[in-house]
Formats: structure tokens, sequence, C-alpha cells
């Protein structure tokens, strides 16, 4: 089974600015604009919003 565009591989980089990122998946159809999600970012120690990058 191919990988299609509809679940594209996304890049979620820190908002704190220590350059820390996820990388996941989303649904194109469910979720058509930039994810941003509260994470932990081990650099800065706390929970903080990651934005998707392109």
């Amino acid at each position: 089974m191919a990988r299609n565009e509809l679940r594209p591989i996304v890049k979620l980089r820190s908002t704190a600015g220590t350059g820390y990122a996820y990388v996941t998946r989303k649904n194109r159809r469910n979720d058509p604009d930039r994810m941003v999600l509260r994470k932990y970012d081990p650099q800065a120690r706390r929970h903080v919003e990651f934005r998707e990058e392109r």
C-alpha cells in the first residue's frame, strides 16, 4: 500500500526558540490549516506550543 498525499509528514517546530522538533502525520482533509499542538520541549523543560512548518 503506497503512502498518499492525504496524510503527509509534517514537522512541528518549538515556539520556545530551542529548535526542537517533532515529526508526525496529519490528515489534510480534517486539518487543512497549519497544526498547532502543545507538547513537551525537553530543551526548555516545559510544555510549549509547537507549530507546523513546511
